[in-house]
């Protein structure tokens, strides 16, 4: 399975270069484009004050990092989540630019350039001269926002998990992964139901009866698992 790592970071402003710090992180697993239920999550004390501009972003205030872990603390988990996967971000070069001033801050290797996903660039690609915010991507593909009055990055993190599902494939990707699983035993079942209802005028059978015999015939000889047939209403062995 392709293991991603989707990620989202909050800070107390827009450049690290400046004295801004990391104080929110939250990281989602997908394999194969699909969430796996894994998270990591934690608020990082970013050892200075934060920025009411800040604040009204993202409602993280000084009380509630006070006894956060500092990032020193928590890289070692962190990476240990993200593993060897591609990391994807909302404008990665945003969070890049704070884990890899983090990780330098406390000497931590760095995460390979080659290894961010960068989905604004793939929503720009895709829609060019449009608005590709993630906001705007998540209104654009009818995922709710209702559970987000501020940003956050868990949030955030899983709003942007379902965009980049959409802008992989989408729902035609779904109803792939649900073809492929699915099994004899779903086939029955809708066979059972009549999920397409019976036929007002039922077709007349278009073999002859040496024909049907001949195929049971080479049923019975050639296939152990007569499961899927089954499935279809035939019982070869009754037959």
């Amino acid at each position: 399975m392709a293991r991603e790592i989707v990620l989202d970071t909050e800070t107390t402003g827009f450049d690290p270069k400046t004295g801004d710090r990391l104080i929110e992180v939250g990281c989602i697993e997908i394999e194969d484009l699909l969430p796996t239920g894994r998270t990591y999550h934690t608020l990082v004390h970013p050892e200075r004050l934060i920025p009411p501009d800040a604040i009204r972003v993202h409602g993280i205030t000084d009380e509630k990092v006070r006894g956060a872990p500092k990032f020193r603390e928590v890289v070692h988990d962190l990476m240990a989540f993200i593993g060897d996967a591609p990391v994807i971000a909302h404008n990665a070069a945003f969070d890049r630019a704070f884990i890899d001033h983090e990780c330098g801050l406390c000497g931590h290797e760095l995460l390979e350039e080659t290894r961010w996903i960068d989905t604004l660039k793939l929503a720009q690609s895709r829609f060019p001269g449009m608005a590709n915010s993630l906001d705007a991507l998540c209104k654009r593909f009818k995922i709710s926002l209702v559970e987000r009055t501020l940003h956050g990055a868990l949030i955030d993190a899983r709003l942007l998990a379902e965009v980049y599902l959409e802008l992989k494939g989408g729902k035609e990707r779904r109803l792939d992964l649900s073809s492929a699983r699915t099994t004899a035993a779903s086939v029955a079942s809708a066979a059972a139901t009549g999920g397409y209802g019976p036929r007002p005028r039922p077709l007349a059978a278009r073999s002859t009866e040496a024909e049907r015999a001949a195929h049971l015939a080479f049923l019975r000889e050639n296939l152990k698992d007569r499961s899927l047939w089954a499935a279809y209403g035939l019982d070869v062995e009754a037959a």
